[in-house]
């Protein structure tokens, strides 16, 4: 497992702020059924693999479980496994999902599995809408601009719209 480099970018948005947590989690000795179960029953595409200690040592994805025969999450998960730390750079995770095609990363704090970031975490932010506290200016994004287009507020003016309920 290699963590990916952090960001120290002032502003930037970190891996903490967007993850889900706690994740769904199996044991490398969890039946295949069971796993489908999981994964079906959530919701979700995939689930990280701890070992007796509790580190991580694989992903089970929808994909393993059509691709590969075994019996148990420790057969047929992938064992290659990239994760991150809770202050990785949101940016540096869009980078990671894209390059390496992957889907999902696993996030680590002090070598323990705290949370996972996927795709939609990071699609989701596209959506996100600041706005500014002085005019009342708009702008979407993963963070608030520099500065306001409108007024030229510092972008510690904004402050993140709610979405309308139902949206």
């Amino acid at each position: 497992m290699r963590p990916a480099p952090h960001s120290d970018r002032e502003g930037a948005m970190n891996v903490k702020e967007i993850m889900t947590a706690p994740v769904v989690t199996v044991t490398e000795d969890t039946p295949v059924p069971e796993i489908a179960a999981v994964l079906h029953g959530r919701r979700i595409s995939a689930v990280p693999v701890l070992d007796a200690g509790g580190a991580v040592v694989g992903l089970v994805s929808e994909y393993d479980l059509l691709a590969r025969s075994g019996g148990t999450a420790a057969q047929v998960m992938t064992r290659t496994v990239i994760s991150v730390t809770e202050d990785t750079d949101v940016d540096d995770v869009r980078h990671l999902l894209v390059e390496r095609r992957i889907r999902r990363v696993p996030v680590l704090a002090a070598g323990r599995l705290v949370g996972i970031i996927s795709r939609s975490d990071v699609v989701a932010l596209l959506t996100t809408e600041w706005a500014c506290t002085v005019c009342g200016e708009t702008a979407h994004g993963d963070r608030p601009p520099e500065r306001c287009p409108k007024c030229h507020a510092a972008a510690d003016r904004f402050a993140v719209q709610e979405a309308p309920p139902g949206s």
